[in-house]
C-alpha cells in the first residue's frame, strides 16, 4: 500500500491490511454467534460506515455497514468485483482449499462469481430457466407440500414451526423446480444449512451437494423434462457440464437457505404479535407488508459474501486496497441510522432495503422466494385453527454464523 500523505484518512484503528496493531473483531465465535447486532452498532461506533474484521481462520476482510456504502459496493462492478481471483489472500495462498470460507467465497464457474458479458450469458440462462419454472406454477407445488408437511404434525396440536416447516418446505418445493426427488431434497437440507454456517463440515457439505447434483445434471441428459435443470442444459447460451453443476448449486443453496430463514422470522413476527396474527386470518393485513417489514429488520442473509476491490480506493473513510475483501453488511445496511434514524417507523411501501442485494448481481427469483412465503403462511394459518406460540416470545433465540441469523424454534400450539 502507498505511503501515506498528510491528506489520506488515517488507517482504522486494527486494520488488517498492512496496518496491524489492536485487536480485530471476529465474525465468528460465541459472541457473533448470539449477538451480531451489537457487534455491528459496535464496529459502527468504532470505525464508522466500514470496519475491519476476521473471518473463519482469521482471515482480514472489510465488513461495509454503511446502506450507501452497501449500494455503491454492489452497484459498481468495475470497482468491487465479484471474481474471487483477484482475492490477494488467495493469490498468495494463505486460504487452505478446506477452508470454510472457499464454499461462500470460492471462484466457481457460476454467474455469481463473475462480471461483465461472462455474467451476463449466464445468469440469462438462469433468468430464463427460473422464469420458465415460475410460469409452470410454484404457489401449487407450495401448496401441496405445505399442505404435505402440516399433515405430518396436525393431529398433535404442538409443533417446532422452524423443524417441522420452515426448514423443509422451500427445498421440497425446489426439488419439483430443480428435478430432484423429494427424498433427494429432504437429505440436502442440512448439507446447505452446514455450508453457510461454515466451520470444519462445511467443504464436505458442498461436495456432498455437488455430488448430488452432479447426478442430477446426467440423468436430466438421458431424461428431460419440464424442470430448471433441463432448461440449463438446453438453454442456447450452450452451459458446460461444470458450469450447469455450478448453477444448480447456486440456486439450491441461495434459495433454500435464504427462503427458509425468511419464512420462520415471518412466522416469528406473525405469531408475537396478535394484531398481525389476526389481521392476516382475518383477511386485513397483506403477508407482503409482513415480509417486507422483515426484509428491513432481519434480512435472511445479513453479511453477503463478497465483493473484491479492483483497485487502490476510497470507502466510508478507509483505505481499501487491491485485492482487499468487502462482506456486505446487509442487516447493518438496512438499520443504517443515516437513512433509518427511527428504526421504529414503519417501512411499509418501501422496497428499498438490501435483503435482495442490489446491482447486476440482485437475486433473479426473489418471485419464487416470496411465493413460497406467502403461500406457505397462508397455508398454515388456514390449517391450523387457534395457532399461537407455546413459549413467550421473550424465550424465542437464534443463533448466528458469519453470514446469517437463524431462528432456533419457533414451539407452536393449536387446536389438534
Amino acid at each position: 500500500m502507498n505511503d501515506q500523505t498528510p491528506s489520506d484518512p488515517a488507517p482504522p484503528r486494527g486494520c488488517p491490511f498492512g496496518h496491524g496493531g489492536g485487536d480485530l473483531t471476529r465474525l465468528y465465535g460465541p459472541e457473533a454467534a448470539t449477538d451480531p447486532a451489537g457487534i455491528y452498532e459496535r464496529l459502527r461506533t468504532e470505525h464508522g460506515p466500514v470496519a475491519p474484521v476476521l473471518l473463519e481462520g482469521d482471515i482480514p476482510a472489510w465488513l461495509v455497514l454503511g446502506y450507501r456504502d452497501n449500494r455503491r459496493v454492489l452497484d459498481t462492478p468495475w470497482q468491487f468485483s465479484r471474481d474471487a481471483r483477484i482475492w490477494r489472500d488467495w493469490r498468495e495462498g494463505r486460504i487452505a482449499e478446506t477452508s470454510p470460507l472457499v464454499p461462500m467465497l470460492g471462484w466457481r464457474p457460476d454467474c455469481v462469481s463473475q462480471d461483465g458479458e461472462p455474467h451476463r450469458r449466464l445468469r440469462g440462462a438462469v433468468t430464463d430457466g427460473l422464469q420458465a419454472a415460475a410460469a409452470r406454477g410454484i404457489r401449487r407445488h407450495v401448496t401441496h407440500f405445505a399442505n404435505k408437511q402440516i399433515d405430518a404434525f396436525a393431529g398433535t396440536g404442538r409443533a417446532d414451526l422452524v423443524a417441522d416447516y420452515a426448514e423443509y418446505l422451500p427445498m421440497l418445493v425446489l426439488t419439483r423446480i430443480l428435478g430432484l426427488a423429494e427424498g433427494e431434497g429432504r437429505l440436502l437440507v442440512e448439507s446447505c444449512a452446514q455450508v453457510l454456517k461454515g466451520g470444519e463440515e462445511a467443504v464436505a457439505h458442498n461436495e456432498r451437494i455437488m455430488e448430488k447434483l452432479g447426478e442430477l445434471a446426467e440423468r436430466k441428459r438421458s431424461e428431460p423434462g419440464s424442470d430448471f435443470t433441463t432448461a440449463l442444459l438446453e438453454h442456447p447460451a450452450a452451459l458446460d457440464a461444470e458450469e450447469v453443476i455450478s448453477h444448480l448449486r447456486l440456486v439450491l443453496i441461495a434459495a433454500h437457505t435464504t427462503t427458509s430463514n425468511l419464512l420462520a422470522r415471518v412466522l416469528q413476527l406473525v405469531l408475537t404479535d396478535v394484531e398481525r396474527l389476526s389481521g392476516l386470518i382475518g383477511g386485513r393485513l397483506n403477508i407482503s407488508a409482513v415480509v417486507e417489514e422483515v426484509m428491513w429488520n432481519t434480512p435472511p442473509l445479513a453479511v453477503m459474501p463478497g465483493r473484491f476491490a479492483t483497485a487502490d480506493l476510497e470507502l466510508g473513510g478507509h483505505r481499501i486496497a487491491e485485492g482487499d475483501l468487502l462482506v456486505l453488511g446487509l442487516a447493518a445496511g438496512n438499520l443504517d441510522p443515516e437513512i433509518r434514524p427511527d428504526a421504529g417507523v414503519s417501512v411499509q411501501g418501501n422496497q428499498s432495503h438490501l435483503a435482495f442485494s442490489s446491482g447486476p448481481h440482485e437475486c433473479p427469483g426473489q418471485n419464487i422466494g416470496q411465493a413460497i412465503i406467502e403461500t406457505g403462511v397462508d397455508v398454515l394459518l388456514h390449517r391450523l385453527p387457534g395457532l399461537r406460540l407455546a413459549v413467550p416470545a421473550e424465550e424465542l433465540t437464534a443463533t448466528a454464523s458469519t453470514w446469517e441469523s437463524r431462528l432456533d424454534s419457533l414451539p407452536v400450539e393449536f387446536a389438534g
